[in-house]
């Protein structure tokens, strides 16, 4: 008769118990990975935003404060509003060189870089009528010389709209057109061009120390290599992914706002690109490109009806960033506005 006690004991509960632990160990370490980035991330953030101390001062703007820097003395006061996704920092050099002749105000939208999140939606309209109220409480006076870049064109306009008589001028740098969203969509769906990333993946990428860590990669083509610096350690912002994902999604809002101005003999300037976009970057092909290009050409050349007094100026060595391309052609339009 065979003892079952010398029988051997079946392996598979020891190898299941070994498999348990390796997964356990794996699932550790990759917890201990994720949980390190996000700690090397607020260590990091934490002691490089000491070397990034805020220009300017924070105003009231009507229950937030904006990030406001006033350069230069004199009238008229030059109002530079950045585009999507700019602030403050955006404008380089140019600041300075234009405080030389009058008094310069950059300044950060709600969520951007210095300034703080609001509570109201970030409508063409709130940001607008914050502006003003900052501008007001500030003690900052007009009149003002608008000046816009891209979107931030679009949030002149409707200022210069909105206080009609604090506005001697209006210089709209590459900006976007008041019909933009309704005659680009049917392009863009036939050519399935993805959206941005949320806001909510941006964030993540950021508190992760992902962003921080890839951002040669990530950012190669959206954000200049001598713009990292501050674009990682003052401006990349939960609230700024928020805000800037928000102004976009309500664009077209303004787009309706602004459309079939006209502004009379205002002295207005309008300056276009004269390099194309390069769709194919983003997947475009090159037929919907030069549709698209087309597009935003015409509709810079629509905005010289906003005036009897306007004039068409082409940035021949530049794309959409002419404030970086030819800061120079930016100072003197301005300057020239100042002499008439």
């Amino acid at each position: 008769m065979t003892n079952s006690s010398s029988h051997p004991k079946p392996a598979a509960p020891k190898l299941r118990s070994r498999l348990l632990k390796l997964l356990l160990i794996l699932v550790s370490a990759i917890l201990f990975l994720i949980g390190s980035g996000f700690l090397y991330e607020a260590i990091a953030a934490s002691s490089a935003r000491k070397s990034y101390p805020a220009p300017g001062r924070l105003v009231d703007a009507g229950g937030y404060n904006l990030h406001i820097r006033l350069l230069g003395a004199g009238a008229p006061t030059i109002i530079l509003e950045a585009g999507s996704g700019e602030t403050s920092l955006s404008w380089r050099e140019i600041p300075e060189l234009l405080a030389e002749h009058a008094t310069v105000v950059t300044y950060d939208r709600a969520g951007y870089a210095w300034s703080e999140q609001a509570d109201t939606e970030r409508s063409g309209a709130n940001i607008v009528r914050e502006l003003h109220t900052a501008l007001k409480n500030a003690e900052i006076p007009g009149p003002y010389l608008m000046v816009g870049h891209s979107l931030g064109g679009m949030y002149a306009r409707l200022f210069t709209q909105t206080y009609p008589d604090e506005v001697t001028g209006l210089v709209l740098i590459d900006a976007r057109p008041e019909n933009d969203d309704r005659e680009t969509k049917p392009v863009q769906a036939a050519e399935n061009i993805a959206g941005n990333p949320s806001a909510s993946l941006l964030s993540l990428l950021k508190r992760s120390g992902v962003l921080r860590l890839f951002q040669d990669q990530l950012l190669a083509g959206l954000v200049a290599s001598q713009d990292r610096g501050a674009f990682i350690n003052v401006i990349s912002t939960p609230s700024y992914f928020a805000a800037k994902e928000q102004e976009a999604a309500l664009a077209s809002s303004t787009e309706d706002a602004i459309r079939g101005q006209s502004f009379g003999s205002l002295p207005v300037k309008v300056i276009a690109r004269g390099l194309p976009q390069d769709y194919a970057s983003f997947g475009v092909s090159e037929d919907a490109g030069r549709r698209l290009e087309a597009i935003w050409q015409e509709g810079q050349r629509n905005m010289l009806s906003l005036s009897s007094h306007s004039e068409l100026i082409i940035a021949e060595k530049s794309g959409h960033m002419v404030i970086h391309d030819q800061p120079e052609l930016v100072v003197q339009t301005i300057l020239g506005m100042l002499a008439d």
